[in-house]
């Protein structure tokens, strides 16, 4: 009888150590019912502070629908802020989407420059992002444009940066089983696709998810797909995996416009976020009638700010 309870406490105990295994391969999907609508996104809290026709359209083509919440130093305790808000999707069995924006030299020194001060502040707080999270589903994109804009840093901090998103990487993979992570890959007219998957290879994508195309870009969605499909594709053909990929169709309704990106007019909403439609998911990263900068048809609004003028050419594509 001896030999035989030790022999069931010792499977007792091999199951135990192969839950994390398990949960690993977690599918937020199947663990959710919808994606999360931020109840406190820009859109949202001023169309709740201005009662009217335009608080109303903007109500009822933007604030109903789900879309990314993003994170850098202005959250404040990182650990609190994520902890919340994936709580908060979690009660009521909601996806949410999140964006790790605070990669050190962010934007290069354009509109939306900042980041994190050196990389170790940067490792602790991405770390501190990751276990936040922990167990709850979430989809969480990882540094837009960090990869794409390699190439206009200094040589000589271009390791560091891969280095720092592979940490990222690790850290999503190690501490966050329900989560699917996707590291951001440009846009279709941005880098070579064989290039592209040079950079996310390097930085640890086969770790994660899958990659994020046209994040706060306007490009189609059938040509962010079609890029989408040919880094897969040099993935596998020089690494030898594939990945799946999102869409970020928040602004991409009516196409680009040439390669003005910044507040451009003529613009329009996208397909709201989805699963599939020609990619893993659509989804609204950006968040519609949050400024690009004080550039295009918002020459006044600061990057991150809300404007109602751009929410409402947003709405009826002009």
């Amino acid at each position: 009888m001896r030999i035989k309870t030790l022999g069931l406490l010792a499977a007792s105990l091999l199951a135990l150590v192969a839950t994390p295994a398990q949960a690993a391969d977690g599918n937020p999907l199947e663990k959710t019912n919808g994606f999360y609508v931020d109840p406190d996104a820009n859109h949202a809290v001023w169309a709740g502070t201005h009662p009217g026709d335009t608080a109303n359209k903007i109500k009822a083509a933007i604030s109903t629908k789900a879309g990314a919440r993003w994170f850098d130093k202005w959250r404040g305790d990182i650990t609190k802020a994520v902890n919340d808000y994936t709580y908060a999707a979690d009660v009521v069995d909601k996806l949410p989407i999140l964006v790790a924006y605070n990669i050190p030299g962010r934007d290069c020194g354009g509109h939306s420059t900042g980041g994190a001060g050196d990389p170790r502040a940067y490792r602790d707080w991405i770390s501190n992002f990751a276990g936040a999270i922990g167990g709850k589903p979430a989809v969480v994109i990882i540094e837009p444009d960090a990869l794409a804009q390699l190439d206009c840093m200094p040589a000589s901090e271009r390791q560091t940066r891969l280095d720092l998103l592979k940490f990222a990487a690790e850290q999503f993979a190690a501490k966050a089983p329900n989560t699917w992570a996707y590291m951001d890959g440009g846009n279709s007219t941005w880098i070579p696709a064989a290039t592209m998957a040079d950079r996310l290879n390097a930085v640890g994508v086969k770790s994660i998810r899958g990659l994020a195309i046209n994040v706060s870009n306007y490009k189609t969605t059938t040509d962010s797909a079609n890029y989408g499909k040919a880094v897969s594709a040099a993935l596998s053909s020089k690494y030898g995996y594939t990945k799946p990929f999102v869409v970020d169709t928040s602004r991409n309704g009516n196409g680009p416009k040439g390669e003005e990106w910044c507040n451009p007019a003529g613009r329009k909403l996208g397909t709201p976020s989805q699963i599939g439609g020609g990619a893993e998911m659509l989804l609204w990263v950006k968040v519609p009638g949050d400024s690009d900068g004080k550039c295009g048809i918002a020459p006044d609004v600061e990057a991150g700010k809300f404007d109602p003028n751009l929410a409402l050419r947003l709405i009826s594509g002009t």
